[in-house]
């Protein structure tokens, strides 16, 4: 908590009350102001905003419970504290009806109230965490929705709805760019663990030695370089859940080293001596052939096994072409509202030519096509003239050969940019040196 950005308003009609009180919190670091009556404070709970209001029940015209039902009506965040005399604290009781956070007697002990005030911004604090969590957790749920109608889709939901509640180990198998990492976060988001964190590992991007301290953390001075000590992965997971991407990717020593995590939860950091404990669940994602790997003694038999308990297989997208259309409008919505232009969909051309082509690349490439689209599209819906080069080549007659084709796009793309290569280099997501080589080999000209 930075008390400088907390604002204490004290409202009472002694002066003596007002500057002690004043006094004390300022030189703590608070942010301060006093009014003398309930008039007063009303004035500047309209100029400023303040986080808590120390409130005199008795105070001339009008009084505490009063002042404290006004605040209410229109912050009903703000901590409010009564300040109250030994005869008075019948009505101090009911201002804790009416909404207070509590009361404290005069004469006041300023460390007492400086304690009550401190657990009443810690408690509004957790509130506003757990509704941010929430509110994150609800956000979630929208980004991770699964688009498709197909019936291996369809199959593949049913599979996380009865995974998701239990703590079961899960192995997500597919191609690259079937969306594995998404179902991931959907059977987290679905599951008891929702709330706390799912911590991604990207076990194939790392060297045996910088994954270990990925997944374990380190010790101050553990290698050179570690200047400080840094918690792993598996030590941020606790208590929610644990995604080993590409998991077919680590080494032997590290698979020793993961098993041996998973089946205690026991750990220590590199270059420590304390054990410490996580309880994680664990999701996994493969596009290795993990059997193979079992069998040429590249992947443990142990862990496979154990990290092999449900496994879900992801098909490709051109094993769902039924997907293709719902996605690709998907992709235009998002990309129309990020790029603030309106799209009416897709040419019959056009999405003709998004189901034939086979999408190697699997629904990453889908993306990436409408995004690319979107950027070069000139007419009120995309076109087939406006996907990219390599899935014309899908549609076109036996016999045109892919240079005509990549030729011919390039060409279009110049002459709709006005030769500007900068532009020209970015809609066909190439480099502007590759762009120029290109127009010697084609022998292409400005003004042809």
């Amino acid at each position: 908590m930075n008390k400088n950005d907390v604002g204490i308003l004290i409202v009472d009609d002694e002066l003596i009350v007002r500057d002690s009180l004043t006094k004390w919190f300022r030189e703590d670091g608070f942010r301060t102001d006093s009014a003398d009556c309930a008039a007063s404070a009303l004035r500047k709970l309209q100029i400023s905003s303040w986080d808590i209001a120390l409130v005199d029940i008795k105070m001339p015209g009008m009084d505490g419970i009063e002042l404290l039902q006004r605040i209410k009506e229109h912050k009903k965040e703000m901590i409010i504290i009564i300040i109250t005399a030994f005869a008075s604290v019948d009505t101090a009781v009911k201002a804790l009806k009416e909404g207070a956070y509590d009361y404290v007697t005069k004469p006041i002990d300023p460390d007492y109230l400086d304690h009550l005030i401190a657990k009443a911004l810690n408690e509004r604090s957790l509130v506003r965490e757990n509704l941010r969590l929430r509110d994150a957790v609800s956000e979630l749920s929208e980004k991770d929705e699964i688009i498709g109608e197909s019936a291996e889709t369809q199959h593949v939901l049913e599979m996380v709805q009865t995974v998701a509640p239990t703590d079961t180990t899960v192995m997500i198998r597919g191609e690259s760019g079937t969306g594995k990492e998404l179902i991931a976060r959907a059977i987290h988001t679905h599951s008891k663990r929702k709330y706390f964190p799912i911590v991604t590992v990207n076990c194939g991007a790392l060297t045996e030695s910088l994954l270990e301290s990925e997944l374990f953390g380190h010790e101050k001075g553990a290698f050179t370089g570690a200047q400080y000590r840094r918690k792993g992965k598996v030590e941020l997971a606790d208590c929610g859940t644990l995604f080993l991407d590409e998991v077919g990717n680590i080494s032997m020593k590290t698979q020793m080293d993961l098993l041996r995590v998973i089946e205690t939860k026991q750990f220590m950091r590199v270059g420590g001596s304390e054990i410490i404990h996580s309880d994680f669940r664990v999701i996994c994602a493969t596009n290795r052939d993990l059997e193979a790997a079992v069998k040429d003694g590249s992947f443990r038999e142990d862990l496979y096994f154990r990290l092999n308990v449900f496994a879900i297989p992801l098909p490709p997208l051109r094993a769902r072409r039924g997907d293709i259309a719902k996605l690709a409008h998907y992709f235009l919505d998002k990309y129309a509202k990020q790029m603030g232009r309106a799209k009416h969909g897709f040419s019959p051309d056009a999405m003709h030519t998004l189901k034939a082509y086979d999408w190697p690349g699997n629904v990453r490439e889908l993306e990436n096509a409408i995004e690319r689209a979107m950027v070069v599209s000139k007419s009120g819906a995309i076109e087939k003239e406006d996907l990219p080069v390599q899935v014309h080549a899908a549609m076109q007659p036996n016999g045109k050969r892919l240079e005509d084709i990549e030729r011919k796009y390039i060409e279009t793309v110049l002459r709709e940019t006005g030769w500007n290569i900068s532009r020209s280099a970015h809609v066909l997501d190439i480099d502007r040196v590759t762009l120029y080589h290109k127009i010697e080999k084609f022998g292409l000209k400005r003004n042809q």
